[in-house]
């Protein structure tokens, strides 16, 4: 049974990192059709933030394991 509760720990944060990234990119593409002249800094600002998403969706996986 903790098996089962730990990849549905796991499942929900890889789509909860899912949603979030997507958000993210959705939101980076609006931005640079609004402001073109921004793309570097709007490019930089995306990676980053997906980057600290996966970061956390990673740990949430981790301790889901360890949890279950």
């Amino acid at each position: 049974m903790t098996g089962s509760l730990a990849a549905i720990g796991a499942g929900l944060a890889v789509i909860g990192a899912a949603l979030g990234i997507g958000n993210i990119g959705g939101k980076a593409m609006e931005a640079i059709s609004r402001q073109p002249e921004a793309v570097g800094d709007i490019r930089a600002n995306m990676i980053l933030t997906a980057a600290l998403i996966e970061g956390a969706a990673v740990i949430a996986i981790i301790l889901s394991f360890f949890a279950g």
